[in-house]
């Protein structure tokens, strides 16, 4: 989900309204950021694809900054940035600096519920009414009809809220956020289709809440972000609207033609459990690898969240898990992750069962689907090199 400056809202993965919006300077002589491998994989040879990717992203499409991480299979990380962090200033992009990553949040969502299911405190095929009573109604919905599962794999038939939000930026709470999707019909019959809403993850949030007694950001900081010591994630607190450490800035404008405006402070309280976080490639790269590896589910619970259904959405002969989006490699066989678009910035990426894991990040939503195309052949070659 997005809402880019003045303009309605288009259908993406995720998505944040932006504040405090100013025109900057459009990208014209960029700086490329120098290649600065971190220390424990200096030895070993750059992946020169992913660099020259990042290079043609700010010169040939445009992008103001992109950011890079590749992990090797012995968790070596080498990282890459081209282009301007700041496009007011001319500030450089910050090595590994941390970025909305929209809906990447998803994931985690994921992992907790699925966490409580191995504890037997949710059940995957148990309706959402068993948890959520009287809450979930409407024209063709119904909780009683609607499972677990089905929200985590986006085939509730739920509407996706977004499109029905204010224009002008504010605070959400996750029940308005619920009362708007209710307010239309169902898109289809529970488990009949499939089709990506964030309505789905507001619910296993508010799921989460209800089941452990405790805010969502309490449990996933508790049971996903301290266990792997993702250092630089975080869930922002009520109405934080900076991001905390170093960063590039996040641009969007209105046309391709119009002039940046800086979209980095806003209030993502509307993508909640759907899609607030904030990261780093570094720590998404981390945090993929380590749920591959069984660090975060026991064996059956992963199983189930890598049991997948087409989900061209995504690209071709990509399959949608719960919460976890496998897509093809031009090497053979596939990656997992998700990726996450929010006003500001996009996120691609994942890891594979091998070890190796890769994200990049580019600030600005790309209106045109070649550049996105473009970003995802970066992560290909990263994974494929």
């Amino acid at each position: 989900m997005r809402k880019q400056a003045g303009q309605k809202v288009r259908s993406a993965r995720c998505g944040h309204r932006w504040r405090g919006a100013g025109a900057a300077a459009a990208v014209g002589a960029v700086m490329i950021g120098a290649l600065a491998p971190h220390a424990a994989f200096a030895d070993t040879r750059p992946d020169r694809g992913v660099q020259q990717g990042l290079n043609a992203l700010v010169h040939a499409d445009g992008v103001p900054a992109a950011l890079a991480s590749v992990r090797d299979r012995h968790g070596h990380t080498r990282t890459y940035n081209a282009g301007i962090g700041d496009l007011a200033t001319g500030a450089e992009v910050p090595r590994d600096g941390q970025v909305r990553i929209g809906s990447n949040t998803k994931t985690f969502t994921a992992v907790v519920v699925l966490q409580l299911v191995a504890e037997g405190k949710v059940g995957l095929d148990t309706p959402i009414e068993t948890y959520l009573p009287g809450l979930v109604r409407g024209e063709g919905i119904d909780g009683r009809r609607i499972t677990v599962r089905h929200l985590l794999q986006h085939t509730s038939g739920l509407p996706d809220y977004v499109p029905y939000l204010d224009d002008e930026p504010r605070s959400y709470t996750p029940p308005e956020l619920l009362a708007a999707a209710l307010r239309h019909k169902a898109d289809f019959e529970p488990g009949t289709s499939w089709r990506y809403s964030n309505t789905n993850y507001v619910l296993a949030g508010m799921l989460i809440e209800k089941v452990t007694g405790h805010s969502y950001a309490e449990e996933v900081d508790r049971r996903v972000i301290k266990r792997l010591a993702l250092r630089h994630t975080y869930f922002p607190k009520p109405g934080e609207v900076d991001i905390r450490e170093r960063h590039p800035h996040g641009y969007d404008r209105s046309s391709a033609d119009a002039p940046w405006q800086d979209v980095t402070e806003l209030d993502p309280s509307w993508g909640w459990a759907a899609g607030q976080m904030v990261s780093t490639n570094s720590d998404l790269n981390r945090f993929f690898s380590g749920l591959l590896s069984g660090r975060l589910l026991p064996a059956a619970q992963l199983t189930q969240m890598r049991t997948t259904v087409p989900a061209e959405y995504f690209g071709p002969g990509a399959r949608y898990g719960l919460g976890l989006v496998s897509k093809p490699l031009s090497c053979g066989g596939v990656y997992w992750g998700h990726g996450g678009s929010t006003t500001g910035y996009e996120t691609r990426g994942g890891a594979t069962d091998n070890g190796r894991a890769a994200e990049l990040a580019v600030t600005t939503q790309p209106g045109d689907p070649a550049v996105m195309r473009h970003v995802d052949t970066v992560v290909d070659r990263a994974f494929c090199r």
